[in-house]
């Protein structure tokens, strides 16, 4: 049995720690994640995973292996926060993105890279709406031209508003079924962001990764997007749990729509199995 090496950038985070969570039932693979805990924390670790802490800019110096895969999902992941955030938008996702293709030039290792679904935001137009998805966009191109310049093996996932265990409740980086439920606990009013039409095709992360996992071993290529078909408006949301509702003003970055692109995907196997209504209930 070959032993393969696989890397999980942003390993400690929500979506990273479940897949770490799920690779290493695969007898085959040993899994490594590098994580900068900006978001991530050490109690998503999952055991029979080695964890090492520093930036994904620095992954020459800090991975000592040849990883056959490499799931990169180590970068800021915020829209609205990004205005804010815009140094740590370029560290992690601009110095991040050069440095792992760099890396996969010199390795030979297969990139699963994590795009953003705000590229298909608003027929097209959310690619710049902010800087968090414009460097998303600029990067899913930037690897698929080294994927022609350099041959280097990859594909392209695009996760749809992703929720389930060890989402982030609290705080700056909240999103937004953990905040909900977090009000809930706490009695307080759910806050919407006008106009509260904007649609969103919630995913539950376990759909998110057993879509993630046939990508990399099958998938070739962009427009692997693994998404709910289920689309709601944030007020529907906000009605599904019963509770006050509180509309703040509108904000910069805030998509309305996005088309949900699931065909490729879907051709590999994949179909999602969860529906936010169940989660909320």
């Amino acid at each position: 049995m070959k032993i393969k090496n696989i890397l999980v950038t942003g390993g400690a985070g929500f979506i990273g720690s479940h897949l770490c969570e799920s690779l290493v039932t695969i007898p085959q693979y040993k899994v490594t994640s590098l994580d900068n805990y900006f978001t991530g924390a050490k109690d998503n670790h999952v055991e029979n995973v080695k964890y090492i802490q520093g930036n994904t800019s620095d992954i020459e110096s800090l991975i000592d292996f040849t990883p056959d895969i490499i799931y990169h999902l180590g970068e800021y992941s915020r829209v609205e926060q990004s205005f804010d955030d815009i140094e740590k938008v370029w560290k992690f996702n601009k110095d991040g993105i050069f440095a792992v293709l760099q890396f996969c030039r010199k390795t030979g290792a297969k990139l699963i890279y994590a795009g953003s679904s705000t590229k298909f935001g608003d027929g097209g137009l959310g690619r710049s709406q902010s800087p968090y998805a414009w460097s998303k966009a600029t990067n899913t191109e930037l690897v698929k031209n080294y994927g022609s310049w350099f041959n280097i093996p990859y594909s392209i996932v695009y996760f749809y508003n992703v929720y389930g265990p060890r989402e982030i409740a609290t705080g700056k980086y909240a999103t937004l079924i953990a905040l909900f439920k977090e009000k809930i606990k706490k009695n307080q009013p759910l806050t919407v962001v006008s106009p509260g039409t904007q649609k969103r095709n919630f995913t539950h992360v376990e759909d998110i990764i057993s879509g993630l996992m046939l990508v990399g071993e099958h998938g070739y290529g962009d427009d692997y997007g693994i998404g709910s078909p289920e689309s709601y408006t944030i007020l529907e949301i906000a009605k599904l749990f019963n509770a006050q509702i509180e509309m703040i003003p509108e904000r910069a970055g805030n998509r309305m729509t996005a088309d949900v692109v699931t065909a490729k995907t879907e051709a590999l196997g994949w179909y999602p199995k969860w529906s936010i209504k169940d989660y909320i209930k």
